[in-house]
């Protein structure tokens, strides 16, 4: 005759009142986390060490690079260069943000404003009182613009966050609804491989916002997608509830407001720039915006710490699964079934 065991009475009994204020006070405690998180890095936004490029006699360009400091103190950092092919060539292969170019009209300041479109009117704003307060005119030029069906990029900065964002979702749905292993990692690619080709189907071909190569930007995007959705993975395999709490402050707390997506990271303060782009959302911005936009430019380094996290998240799942295989009991010498993780 089967025993039916009766429910425990405490595991149905209402929170205490302890609960409940503990509960209160994290949740508020999460809030305001979350605020500062947000909010600090735009206050604190500016010029921090911008890289930017001087075309000038040697004379003059010191007389521009001390009024560039006096400006804005440690705000810059100035590179003399000897031509404005060379400057241009060093804006387009995203080795700096800007260049002004001393003539005999006046001053060309050469811009890119897909680069961020933030940083390129910030450097308007910053060089045009510049010019009248050396009584010369100041014009702008922008040598690597938007495309015209989204001049301000808003596609772009849109997009890559819900791409690296998107991994953390895709990997809660993956626990919560596939079981096996191999079934988690297979799923998991197949959002990493449709999703980086979908995201990058929208932004070029229906928002027009990037004009690159579609296969290559693709890559690029799956990258992104796969290193968050393998890194939430492992973490949770390896560390449970402790792993996706880290993966919440690596892809949410930390990763969205220090990414740079709608600035740069040479207008956050050090060293929370440098700290964004070594996090999947800031890495995967990056990659894709020189992917698609500046033929692969300066594109190692993002590829390395994307290919970091994508790596370090599969050894943390197999890590993982080995130590549950260890632990559960094997069904042929117990004669039943083991639970599938």
């Amino acid at each position: 005759m089967a025993m039916v065991t009766a429910p425990s009475p405490t595991r149905n009994a209402p929170s205490s009142w302890t609960r409940i204020a503990v509960m209160t006070l994290a949740l508020v405690g999460a809030i305001m986390i979350l605020l500062v998180a947000f909010a600090l890095p735009g206050i604190n936004s500016g010029f921090h060490h911008v890289p930017v490029a001087v075309v000038a006699p040697a004379q003059q360009a010191a007389a521009l690079t001390a009024r560039l400091e006096q400006a804005v103190p440690g705000g810059f950092d100035v590179r003399v260069l000897t031509s404005a092919e060379q400057a241009r060539k060093q804006i387009l292969d995203r080795e700096v943000y800007g260049a002004l170019l001393l003539g005999d009209s006046g001053i060309t300041l050469d811009i890119a404003s897909a680069a961020s479109p933030a940083m390129a009117t910030a450097l308007t704003q910053a060089m045009t009182p510049l010019g009248e307060a050396m009584s010369i005119p100041v014009q702008v030029q922008d040598v690597r613009p938007f495309p015209t069906d989204d001049p301000k990029g808003y596609g772009l900065s849109a997009g890559a966050l819900p791409l690296a964002l998107g991994g953390w979702i895709a990997a809660v749905g993956i626990m919560a609804g596939v079981r096996g292993a191999r079934q988690r990692l297979i799923t998991a690619a197949g959002f990493a491989v449709f999703g980086g080709l979908g995201m990058v189907a929208i932004l070029q071909y229906w928002f027009g916002t990037i004009d690159g190569s579609y296969w290559f930007t693709s890559l690029g995007a799956m990258l992104g997608a796969g290193a968050a959705c393998f890194a939430v993975l492992g973490l949770q395999r390896m560390l449970g509830r402790a792993g996706l709490g880290l993966a919440v402050i690596a892809l949410i707390l930390l990763g969205s407001p220090l990414s740079g997506l709608t600035s740069a990271p040479e207008m956050l303060p050090a060293p929370w720039g440098t700290v964004g782009q070594l996090l999947p959302p800031g890495a995967t911005g990056t990659l894709l915006r020189n992917l698609a936009l500046f033929d692969g430019a300066a594109t190692s380094r993002p590829m390395l710490v994307l290919a970091g996290w994508l790596i370090a998240g599969l050894a943390l799942f197999g890590a993982g699964t080995l130590r549950h295989q260890r632990r559960t009991p094997d069904p042929r010498r117990t004669g039943t079934l083991a639970p599938t993780a």
